[in-house]
């Protein structure tokens, strides 16, 4: 395995979820939404039987997010998973100045969870992290790392590597 080439979420409204993500969180175009995909063959593909979709892709660094709309079939929930779930997840945008980039998203409407919450000891030393929410409730969470403890993490992966059988 190379890198992380795409992240996707399924959304409720296509269109309302790129004002979100494009026009509020800034994040370019990699496509043009496309047109509903609907074909017999999608189905099987995805794992989705009778599945008609459509998406776009939007660039983050070097990895892309994909938003996907489903027409077809409908939704067996409402709302995303809450994140102590099996299943459930989240999309980390990493900043350089996370207090900075909360103002910038706070002034245009964003609501965050918490106060930027600072980890200085542990496994994850040199976090900055705070979490929020896009328009169908799914977490989102900025972080910059302020520092990295590399001697300290390969040391800790090594002993835990150890104890593995």
């Amino acid at each position: 395995m190379k890198a992380l080439h795409h992240v996707g979420i399924t959304v409720k409204d296509l269109d309302a979820s790129i004002r979100f993500y494009h026009d509020v969180l800034g994040l370019p175009f990699s496509n043009e939404p496309s047109p509903w995909f609907d074909g017999p063959e999608l189905g099987p593909a995805v794992g989705v039987p009778g599945a008609g979709l459509r998406q776009v892709s939007l660039l983050l660094g070097d990895t892309t997010l994909e938003l996907l709309e489903y027409k077809s079939p409908p939704s067996d929930t409402t709302t995303p998973l809450p994140s102590n779930n099996i299943g459930a997840s989240h999309v980390a945008f990493l900043v350089d100045d996370i207090h900075e980039t909360a103002a910038d998203l706070t002034s245009k409407g964003i609501t965050f969870f918490s106060d930027v919450n600072v980890v200085d000891e542990g496994v994850l030393a040199g976090w900055r992290w705070i979490y929020f929410a896009d328009p169908d409730g799914y977490p989102l969470e900025l972080v910059e790392v302020a520092y990295y403890n590399d001697e300290d993490r390969r040391q800790g992966i090594a002993a835990y590597l150890s104890t593995r059988a």
